[in-house]
């Protein structure tokens, strides 16, 4: 009878799940629309910055820097008088201002020097901080041009093969998609194991259960389940038509054993929704428990800086949660198509700490039980 009792138990607990618009809505939203923001919405990387040119020289030298700033880094440079500059900086309309003063074109061919303004908008840390050196190198290389009438063709002192490998034009959105996509797996497995354990409390159902012949391991088992099955089928329709189909990153390994990996991933990170859920008494508690245990996970299990970077202790420390092994599991299959002779070391990880937290939450779940009615 375990085995059916555990079947029947799950089958309650999608149940009860698609009852719940805001758990529904809550999956949704976290394997469509948060990935996509994610990816898209805060570039890394100089895209589009808006860019304003106070132009009082008139010359050709400053016409070929105003040219030389155009999509995809900048847009295209709105010409402005210098009474403009500051109001359209104030008013957030412009990322970068540049006055090129008069006689500019002049006083370079001179030799004297000249100053050339380059107002930021540093509130727009991201841009500010990148374009500030693209913009300088901007300006360099288009005056060394024009003083030398041609571009300079020296050949340097090496020869530099470069090979970027795995992200070969360098999309920051490539790797934001993926770890987005990874933290909200471990999220949403933690969170729908321990609401739906709350949710029994709060709706007065864990007097039926336990009245009914069946043991704690088997509603535990039938909870895990129900939301690791859930969470699967929603990262593997996620995986295929969000990252792959709208978001177009290239996937190297094969998906059936990143979800493989993904399995035993929810294994422990249901257990540990489970062990949550029986520390806290209701949903805003099992809310504050989230914050402490989710920002640490997804912060130190390197999706977001890598291991390498942080202190030893800390990278010691971050073996013993399943999300670190995770993270090397998806990366190696998703980005470097990795097979089951790379990641199988991650793949046993996440099989003992599974067990360990599963042992654990039982025995939580078992103690707990009682005055959950």
């Amino acid at each position: 009878m375990h085995a059916a009792n555990i079947l029947h138990l799950g089958v309650k607990e999608l149940r009860s799940l698609l009852r719940d618009p805001i758990m529904v809505v809550l999956i949704v939203y976290a394997f469509t629309f948060s990935i996509y923001a994610f990816a898209t919405a805060i570039p890394d990387t100089l895209h589009k910055a808006p860019i304003a040119i106070v132009d009082e020289d008139r010359s050709q030298l400053s016409a070929r820097i105003v040219d030389a700033f155009f999509p995809p880094l900048f847009q295209l440079p709105v010409l402005i008088t210098q009474n403009e500059m500051d109001a359209r900086m104030d008013a957030g309309l412009d990322t970068f201002a540049i006055n090129i003063p008069p006689s500019f074109q002049r006083d370079v061919l001179a030799g004297r020097n000249p100053t050339i303004q380059l107002n930021v908008d540093a509130t727009r840390m991201d841009q500010a901080f990148t374009g500030n050196g693209y913009i300088q190198t901007i300006l360099d290389s288009e005056i060394r041009a024009f003083v030398q009438r041609s571009r300079s063709n020296a050949a340097p002192p090496i020869d530099l093969a470069l090979r970027i490998r795995f992200n070969p034009q360098l999309n920051k959105f490539w790797f934001s998609a993926v770890m987005e996509f990874i933290n909200n797996i471990t999220m949403l497995s933690i969170v729908l194991t321990g609401a739906a354990l709350i949710r029994e409390r709060e709706h007065g159902t864990v007097e039926h259960l336990l009245v009914m012949p069946v043991t704690p391991f088997e509603i535990m088992a039938g909870k895990v389940w129900a939301m690791a099955l859930v969470v699967l089928f929603a990262a593997a329709l996620s995986l295929v038509f969000v990252i792959q189909g709208i978001l177009s990153v290239p996937i190297e390994g094969s998906i059936a054993l990143f979800l493989a990996g993904t399995a035993l991933h929810l294994f422990a990170t249901t257990s540990l929704g489970i062990f949550l859920g029986t520390i806290a008494r209701s949903m805003p508690q099992f809310g504050l428990l989230l914050m402490l245990v989710l920002l640490p996970l997804n912060m130190l299990s390197g999706s977001a800086t890598p291991r390498e970077s942080m202190p030893e202790f800390v990278q010691f420390v971050m073996l013993a949660a399943p999300n670190t092994h995770f993270v090397m599991l998806a990366q190696a299959i998703l980005y470097r198509g990795a097979g089951p002779s790379v990641v199988w070391p991650q793949f046993v990880s996440l099989a003992l700490i599974g067990t360990v937290l599963f042992a654990l939450s039982l025995a939580r779940f078992r103690k707990t039980i009682g005055t959950m009615a």
